[in-house]
């Protein structure tokens, strides 16, 4: 594979770090976002102690102005964004009905919104040059929902409308645009979850386990090469057979 730049956001968490260091491991130059310095520092030492060299600019993609500011960085220090993982995210988990408008808006912004916020300034870049390649990470809670989850459900089923409209409008401009949407992965967020929680999860899971990052980074680095240049609009579900749609 070629070697690109890539920009990863919400790099530092469990399924972000591991794209990011599947991409280095491709050969990419990669970048990523953070909001505190202090996490963001300690994480980027352990990722020079396996091997994993990132570039790291401050950024809030939940912010128009921001995000922009971030890309501008990332220019500056690497050149144009080749690859974009649409990959920040959070959870504020409430039944609808005792949800609050902050709690709505918080997960929208940072899940949904910050998709423009970050892909507006780069995809004029990758128009002119002719290649880029996009990929949102959703969820399979965006395809079938889930209990308590009205804003996160909403935001990442918003991700793919973004997917199919977005790879419309550019595929002659050499950009593929796909959505990866993980199901129950292992990370720290998820093994913070209470023992039999998780376990009855599991029970839903065909597979029998919940998933490892390395795996949605393994669909993830899928959509970035030439030879999947024919696949654009597409959402490829990585889940243990937990959800089975068309």
């Amino acid at each position: 594979m070629t070697a690109r730049i890539a920009l990863v956001t919400g790099g530092t968490g469990g399924i972000g770090t591991a794209i990011v260091q599947r991409l280095v491991r491709e050969g990419h130059r990669v970048a990523s976002n953070y909001r505190d310095a202090d996490k963001a520092e300690a994480w980027r030492q352990k990722m020079i102690a396996a091997g994993c060299p990132v570039t790291l600019v401050p950024g809030d993609v939940g912010d128009p102005e921001a995000a922009a500011d971030m890309v501008r960085a990332i220019e500056k220090a690497l050149g144009p964004v080749d690859i974009l993982i649409n990959n920040a995210g959070i959870t504020r988990d409430t039944t609808f009905h005792k949800m609050t408008y902050q709690q709505w808006m918080d997960v929208v912004n940072t899940n949904l919104n910050a998709c423009f916020n970050v892909t507006r300034p780069v995809i004029e870049s990758m128009r002119e040059r002719k290649w880029g390649r996009i990929v949102q990470i959703s969820s399979i809670n965006g395809q079938k929902g889930q209990y308590g989850q009205a804003n996160y459900a909403a935001a990442k089923a918003g991700m793919h409308g973004f997917t199919i409209s977005l790879a419309q409008e550019n595929a002659r401009f050499g950009i593929t645009v796909n959505t990866v949407s993980p199901g129950y992965v292992g990370t720290d967020m998820v093994m913070a979850v209470p023992e039999d929680v998780r376990a009855k999860i599991v029970a839903q899971i065909p597979a029998g386990r919940l998933g490892k990052p390395e795996e949605i980074a393994y669909a993830v680095n899928f959509f970035l090469s030439e030879e999947a240049a024919w696949i654009t609009g597409a959402n490829l579900a990585i889940n243990g057979g937990h959800y089975m749609g068309w």
